[in-house]
């Protein structure tokens, strides 16, 4: 190697470390105790005992259940951009679908579910594509893209030209695979810094906080607005922190942070009112899921998963329903609700993005059940996964859940569920993914 390629190659890993060191700077933060900056006066004294699940090799069942995962993405492949299709046969993604993709990959990889050539091929092709997506205002991508064409479109898949904006919170979850690549994948960190160079990451970070862009309601352009609620705020932030980016306010609680008693447990919910900031305030398996397998969790958001957990556990225990809540497709219209723990005031609210509850679309989410089932070695996540294991179809993949209501499955089938149960069992047999010298 050449002493240009070599200090060229020791840019890019410095650029990183010293992201690192800025993330380890803010955990240190959290893992010292100092809450006064992380949550105001709210200690965890006699913290929960969180029964964490060893990692272990998958048993030939589970193993079984990631290829029937992979299926999916094997279906939904654009083979002319190296995309995937966020719903099953729709030519449309986000940068949150993309990133389940890379992350489905990646963990695809891990398990030997795919080979080596199969997952280079892939992944070089994918971050080739990021590296020329058209960008909203130049700067970072847009909401949502054709698969087939890569054209900036609409939530309908309508062609829209200058984009519909860009959420911060989808770009800080694609940031996961990101650093993942960089850690564990050397081979590909000239792509990914062609990605990130393509992209003004900047440009959605303002005094530590996130912001998204959305069609103005003033005039024909686009207005910043403060993205994130309590769970996917920290989450998304945490990939960013890992870059060098100021996310601190974004990685904090203690602004908006407040608890409220569910089914006996006091679990972390948002107080920024919806009417006021027109944002829902979501309490959902997903996020916390997400930031356990992936980043290993901290100490606040350890104990925040624990308790958005066992909340859902007392609600089977005095119902008899079982329950593993989150944001999920459903195979009707709307076709997208959140199942939530509580959201906009309200306990075990299943409501539309606009607000409007559905009660009658309330499942039991495959994902969440997955995602659990990983983390905790519980009598109760044996329960949910024993239910899950046979939502699926073997040419299509995972289905989304099950309703409520009557037991019906939710045949919904989208890469975010394919993706985060293939994440799950890889967790379950490595560990957290986002691991330095995990590879």
């Amino acid at each position: 190697m050449g002493f240009k390629q070599a200090a060229i190659n020791a840019r890019h890993h410095i650029v990183f470390v010293g992201g690192l060191l800025t993330a380890l700077t803010i955990a240190f933060t959290i893992e010292t105790r100092e809450y006064t900056q992380v949550l105001g006066n709210l200690t965890f004294e006699g913290a929960e005992e969180i029964p964490l699940r060893e990692p272990r090799i998958l048993t030939e069942q589970e193993y079984f259940w990631a290829s029937t995962a992979w299926k999916y993405f094997e279906n939904n492949y654009q083979e002319n951009t190296g995309l995937v299709n966020s719903v099953d046969g729709y030519p449309s993604t986000t940068m949150w679908d993309t990133a389940s993709y890379l992350m489905a990959l990646i963990s695809a990889e891990k398990l030997n579910v795919i080979g080596k050539k199969e997952y280079a091929v892939k992944m070089e092709k994918a971050l080739r594509t990021l590296a020329k997506l058209p960008l909203v205002e130049g700067k970072l991508p847009n909401k949502a893209y054709n698969t087939q064409t890569l054209a900036m479109v609409d939530y309908a898949n309508n062609p829209v030209e200058n984009g519909i904006g860009w959420s911060a919170i989808d770009i800080g979850r694609i940031l996961v695979p990101m650093n993942i690549l960089v850690w564990q994948y050397p081979e590909f960190n000239s792509l990914v810094n062609k990605v990130l160079e393509h992209w003004k990451v900047g440009g959605m970070i303002q005094q530590g906080y996130l912001y998204g862009a959305r069609p103005s309601t003033k005039d024909s352009g686009l207005e910043l607005v403060q993205e994130g609620r309590i769970g996917y705020e920290e989450y998304a932030s945490k990939a960013l922190s890992l870059m060098g980016r100021d996310v601190f306010n974004a990685m904090k609680y203690v602004d908006y942070l407040e608890l409220v008693s569910i089914d006996g447990v006091d679990i972390p919910t948002d107080k920024r009112d919806p009417a006021e900031f027109h944002a829902h305030n979501y309490v959902v398996s997903e996020s916390y899921i997400l930031d356990s397998i992936e980043f290993g969790a901290d100490s606040v958001s350890k104990i925040f998963a624990y308790r958005v957990y066992q909340a859902q556990e007392n609600r089977y225990k005095r119902t008899g329903v079982l329950t593993a809540v989150s944001e999920d497709n459903v195979d009707q219209a709307p076709y997208f609700v959140y199942n939530t723990v509580f959201s906009d005031g309200e306990k075990w609210n299943t409501i539309t993005d606009t607000g409007e509850q559905v009660p009658e679309l309330r499942t039991l989410s495959t994902k969440a059940a997955f995602g659990w089932y990983s983390l905790y070695d519980t009598t109760y996540t044996g329960l949910l996964i024993d239910d899950a294991k046979n939502l699926f179809s073997q040419n299509k993949g995972w289905y989304s859940g099950r309703y409520e209501v009557d037991g019906r499955v939710n045949k919904a089938v989208t890469a975010n569920t394919n993706g985060i149960v293939l994440e799950s069992l890889a967790y379950l047999q490595t560990g957290p993914l986002l691991s330095v010298g995990a590879h």
